[in-house]
């Protein structure tokens, strides 16, 4: 029997095969998008995964204005931070969060940080995301392929 087929194959920074894909996030529930954008940011579905190396691809999020909460989260839901002072909770709704510069892109961005380690990789993996209101972007350099965000399981 060939032994060498048993070996686990660890990936390294080296051997990673790093991609560019584009998800259009149109029409897309936020919650199971974001946790779809982790997985394939984190490297989860690839044959080669390893916990502790980036071996996720790079993701670039169209159309991010166009995203859903499911209910009356648009309005019910509440995001809670706290200054550091005393009496300094502040609380912010979608909605509230929605009006402001860039506040859809932020709103995913804190969505999909929470579904990634936190530590140096997770802080890492987060520079990959590239998140759009638009339908358009300034990726064409990276020959990115576009990929239907329902099919990923």
């Amino acid at each position: 029997m060939d032994t060498l087929s048993y070996k686990t194959i660890s990936a390294n920074k080296e051997t990673v095969n790093k991609e560019w894909v584009v998800i259009d996030a149109t029409d897309q529930v936020v919650g199971r998008l974001c946790s779809k954008v982790a997985k394939i940011l984190r490297g989860k579905y690839k044959p080669n995964f390893t916990p502790h190396v980036d071996c996720g691809d790079n993701v670039i999020l169209i159309n991010a204005a166009k995203v859903v909460f499911t209910g009356k989260k648009e309005t019910d839901k509440v995001y809670i931070r706290y200054t550091g002072y005393p009496g300094g909770q502040r609380f912010r709704t979608p909605a509230e969060w929605r009006k402001r510069t860039n506040g859809t892109e932020k709103l995913l961005r804190h969505a999909v940080k929470g579904m990634l380690p936190k530590n140096i990789l997770g802080r890492a993996l987060m520079r990959h995301l590239y998140i759009f209101e638009g339908p358009e972007h300034n990726m064409q350099a990276q020959k990115p392929k576009a990929i239907d965000i329902n099919q990923i399981k």
